[in-house]
């Protein structure tokens, strides 16, 4: 069995004109990855935000539902189980759908099932089998995402995969709204029809469940990944075990064997650190200088929504129109920017047009970096062999900033003022574009090619 090789291609050329970058939208293979971002942004909130509320009223205690935070943990564990994905057969969703495709909706219906268990469980009453429920929610939605992100990488071709990737984001944040406003919205609207309140909440949950039959007959209609049917080719003689262990083992090890593999490591680690670390205050400045939760809800909900789903249709355009290593200059340098207008922000005070502007500001680059960065981790995973598990490992190492390196950004703040901190959030920025000028240097871009076994 021979490894996959990465072909060096020079970037896709620019766009004819504006028609042909629309065009690259209305792709049926884009088309089918934004259908499926939206099922996989639509159980989020379900085992998280709107089950906080639903305990809530439910009366069940605010410490309790603190505890809720703990359900996330198969989203960031993902990659544990991410070479089964890779290595193990689905008995006859495999055989009948393929590869990528049989995990997808067996994984599907399993979330169906989780989240119809979970609409009849009772968080008054039992409250720990209702968070059970939700763990189990979690771990298949995130099971869900982990074929959604092979599947995606292994379909587009290299001219689409910016387009899909920016698709994706825009379903995926429309899922999460549907599930949360949108849930909400249901559940009220059943009470108004007459239901108790616990039934209201019931059937809005198996609302929720129905929509998740969007992504199955998506991936019914979509035909597997070529890279997928020739990877499981090449695997094919070998025992379920040993697959496990070639994508588990071949995951790190193809990848380290790689010119400058570590200072990519680094670059993945640092690129979206000065995001991380400005967001993790952002909240808490807000309100600290004096807005009321409900204007920053109003309009991180409103005018923060539109400018992330805008910003993910930019990010796609500079992904397609210029070369990677360009792109990610692009949205490095704009999102380490945008860190300036909380610091204009502190400064000008409590004034909605400022707080807009700073959050407009805010998301609409950090979606720009990350459809870029996400175009750049899939241009990473060159093996079909192990995809969802080098993508999943790729995603997990990126979240180190958000989740340790950030841990002391309340103390910065607190130590040097509002206005400074925001200012040392730009710069933190810093060490990314140096690794990112070296590994342009190394020629590390020019290396990154479409898959081929």
């Amino acid at each position: 069995m021979t490894a996959p090789e990465a072909l060096s291609k020079p970037a896709p050329a620019a766009p004819a004109s504006w028609r042909d970058g629309l065009a690259v939208y209305l792709q049926p293979r884009v088309l089918i990855v934004m259908l499926l971002g939206f099922s996989s942004g639509l159980p989020l909130a379900l085992s998280g935000s709107t089950l906080q509320v639903w305990m809530k009223e439910a009366g069940v205690d605010l410490g309790t539902i603190g505890l809720l935070a703990l359900i996330g943990t198969p989203y960031t564990l993902k990659f544990l189980w991410a070479p089964l994905v890779d290595a193990i057969h689905v008995p006859l969703f495999t055989r009948w759908l393929g590869r990528r495709r049989g995990w997808l909706v067996f994984a599907q219906l399993l979330l169906i099932a989780t989240i119809l268990l979970l609409a009849v469980s009772d968080p008054a009453r039992t409250p720990a089998f209702a968070a059970f429920a939700a763990l189990l929610v979690a771990a298949a939605s995130s099971t869900q995402d982990i074929v959604v992100d092979a599947f995606r990488v292994e379909s587009l071709p290299e001219s689409e995969q910016a387009a899909g990737m920016a698709s994706y984001v825009a379903a995926y944040r429309i899922g999460m709204l549907v599930s949360t406003a949108g849930a909400l919205f249901i559940v009220s609207g059943f009470e108004s029809a007459g239901l108790v309140r616990g039934s209201a909440w019931m059937w809005g949950y198996v609302v929720m469940a129905a929509l998740i039959v969007i992504g199955t007959i998506t991936a019914l209609a979509a035909t597997e990944p070529q890279q997928s049917i020739d990877a499981e080719a090449a695997t094919h003689a070998e025992s379920a075990i040993n697959r496990v262990v070639l994508a588990a083992g071949g995951a790190f090890i193809e990848f380290l064997s790689r010119k400058d593999a570590f200072a990519a490591l680094a670059f993945v680690v640092l690129f979206k650190f000065t995001d991380a670390f400005s967001g993790t205050m952002t909240a808490p400045f807000v309100i600290d200088i004096g807005f009321s939760k409900v204007d920053y809800a109003a309009i991180v909900k409103g005018v923060g929504l539109a400018a992330t789903l805008i910003g993910g249709f930019a990010g796609g355009f500079v992904a397609r129109r210029y070369p990677l290593a360009t792109s990610l200059w692009i949205g490095g340098l704009l999102q380490a920017v945008a860190n300036l207008s909380f610091s204009w922000l502190a400064l000008v005070g409590v004034n909605q047009w400022a707080l807009a502007l700073a959050i407009t500001a805010e998301n609409f680059t950090s979606a720009i970096g990350t459809v870029i960065f996400v175009a750049y981790l899939s241009a990473l995973c060159r093996n079909p062999l192990h995809t969802a598990t080098q993508y999943a490992l790729l995603t997990a190492l990126s979240a180190v900033g958000r989740t340790y390196l950030s841990s002391g950004a309340g103390f910065v703040a607190k130590t040097v003022g509002w206005p400074v901190f925001f200012a040392i959030c730009m710069l933190v920025a810093i060490p990314s574009l140096i690794l990112l000028a070296w590994l342009q240097r190394r020629g590390h871009f020019d290396e990154l090619g479409p898959v081929r076994v």
